[in-house]
């Protein structure tokens, strides 16, 4: 059974594209803030002190679960 909450399309692909900046990080004003804040209340994110967002442990983890998943099943 499926327990996490649902994560749109964009969100998800906000997800991988903090996985792609790796340390660089997100930096805050871009089109995808407010899934980035989404991301942060859901605990997959977070901002960082020079404001930009980092993926958290829990981000890694849905990532290879929701997305790196899907992209090796295709």
């Amino acid at each position: 059974m499926w327990n996490e909450p649902y994560l749109e399309t964009c969100c998800r692909s906000a997800l991988h594209r903090l996985t792609l900046v790796a340390t660089h990080g997100r930096p805050p004003g871009l089109k995808d803030g407010p899934c980035l804040d989404r991301l942060t209340g859901m605990g997959l994110a977070r901002p960082r002190a020079d404001g930009r967002f980092e993926i958290t442990d829990a981000g890694r983890a849905r990532h290879a679960i929701e997305i790196l998943r899907r992209s090796s099943a295709a």
